[in-house]
């Protein structure tokens, strides 16, 4: 058998080890992993020598505005700025215009993605007004759901617990992931109205807007909702070391509730609201140091499960303001994440297996793409990136292939750096340089495994009998 690629002198990285290996590649997927000499012939090798072999990073969490705000971003922008961090699948969420809560609303989404470099899955909205739509978003394709608790881009209304409950019974039968943007939004409003009363227009009343208690509150309940109905979910950019405590909790109880950060929270503290000023206004807020201490410890012991980006991209003009309130929420970061994170690696804040672990193996096993995905094992997806951890770089928005490049970690030094990225066997990013031919590589990755059913905790026979009535049934 002749293979695509073999990828030789290499050393693999994986959740729990580390091995020098050659990988040969096959119709997309891994054919085989060894010794050199083991390998078959190939039509095209790639010395990898001192170079580290990782499974691609999957990002559970990114914005790429199309339908409705492409002045922002694409996606073929957006997954070209992910080829080039090394990132081979991602999730997209469904505030866009219009937003994903329906099956027409979805498939214009995945007309969009025909231009993708890099595999997807697509966030459907679990909303109050679109109950009904949920398990046709199911059929349609979506990969999981997200349900905003509290206000953001695009101001979808936060549903009521009611609603929320519904929901989490409707997609806990079919196995699927609720995401949840876990802030308290009545907490909030008020908060924002006295502010701005008040006067207060200087960057950090976003901070004394949003406090850790507004998550605190959302993540509980959320995680009461989940036990009581046997859904999974994930608790997007944990940004405080409050909200620690119920995720804790919640994971002794048996939830079936995984979480994770973003590197802004990891990397930047309340100093970057005078050094930034409303570039580094974002929902939630990054918070002071002593979260940042705490979020660390999260994860070294495990309660925080995954890495992300929340990749939000919005134009300079949108971005900056003296007025806080009128410059948009979030920036780029999907490009920058792995030379960011690898960079701490480096400084002994984590291990490489660390890394891999929560960039790619927890992502693919919460949303059910494992091992098909978040592995390097032979039938897998051939998404491997190759990593020089050696070589230094210096962040920069006027490269970084995202439309709304504004970054926070402009001109940060890092050091580690993916060199190629391949999705399914094909280069997508090759020396540092997007492979523009393999625009439309990308696909949706919806059933490449099917989840178990949970059971709940506590079943609602009224509640279930309101959601199973159908208008003209017998």
């Amino acid at each position: 058998m002749i293979a695509d690629l073999v990828i030789t002198g290499g050393t693999v990285v994986t959740d729990s080890a580390q091995f020098r290996a050659a990988i040969a590649i096959k119709d997309g997927a891994i054919l085989a992993i060894g010794d050199d000499a083991a390998m078959p012939e190939a039509r095209e090798r790639l010395d990898a020598s001192g170079k580290y072999l990782l499974p691609g990073a999957i990002d559970a969490h990114v914005h790429f505005r199309e339908p409705g705000y492409t002045h922002k971003e694409t996606w073929e922008t957006g997954t070209a700025s992910a080829a080039m961090g090394g990132v081979t699948t991602v999730f997209e969420m469904p505030n866009t215009k219009p937003p994903t809560g329906t099956v027409d609303a979805l498939n214009l989404k995945l007309k969009a993605a025909e231009a993708a470099y890099v595999d997807f899955g697509i966030y459907g909205l679990l909303a109050e007004d679109n109950l009904d739509q949920l398990e046709a978003l199911i059929e349609g394709g979506v990969a999981a759901f997200k349900c905003f608790m509290g206000n953001t881009f695009a101001n979808l209304p936060a549903p009521p617990s009611g609603a929320i409950l519904e929901g989490f019974e409707i997609v806990a039968r079919h196995g699927y992931r609720v995401s949840l943007h876990a802030e308290n939004a009545s907490i909030m409003a008020r908060r924002q109205i006295k502010l701005r009363e008040a006067g207060r227009t200087d960057p950090l009343a976003h901070l004394a807007a949003r406090p850790p208690v507004v998550a605190v509150e959302a993540v509980s309940r959320a995680a009461i909702l989940a036990e009581w109905t046997g859904a999974r979910i994930h608790i997007l950019h944990v940004s405080s070391g409050d909200e620690l405590r119920p995720l804790r909790e919640a994971k002794a109880r048996g939830v079936d509730i995984t979480a994770e950060t973003c590197p802004h929270y990891l990397l930047l503290d309340e100093h970057a609201y005078t050094e930034k000023g409303s570039l580094i206004r974002v929902n939630p807020p990054v918070r002071e140091k002593a979260h940042q201490d705490q979020l660390w410890k999260g994860v070294a012991d495990g309660t925080i499960d995954m890495i992300a980006t929340d990749h939000a991209p919005h134009t300079a003009e949108e971005k900056h303001n003296d007025d806080i309130w009128c410059a948009d929420c979030g920036f780029t970061g999907v490009e920058t994440q792995m030379p960011l994170m690898l960079t701490q690696v480096q400084a002994g804040r984590m291990t490489l297996n660390d890394y891999v672990r929560m960039t790619s193996t927890a992502p693919a096993k919460a949303f059910g793409l494992f091992p098909r995905k978040g592995a390097l094992i032979p039938g897998a997806d051939a998404d491997i990136v190759v990593v020089d951890l050696g070589r230094e770089e210096t962040v920069d928005s006027g490269v970084l292939k995202s439309k709304g490049s504004s970054t926070p970690f402009d001109k940060t030094t890092v050091k580690g750096v993916p060199i190629h990225t391949l999705v399914r066997g094909r280069f997508v990013m090759r020396d540092r340089a997007l492979v523009t031919e393999a625009k439309g590589h990308g696909r949706n990755i919806r059933r490449v495994q099917q989840m178990p059913l949970p059971t709940p905790r506590n079943v609602d026979q009224t509640t279930a009998a309101i959601i199973a009535f159908r208008p003209g049934a017998a």
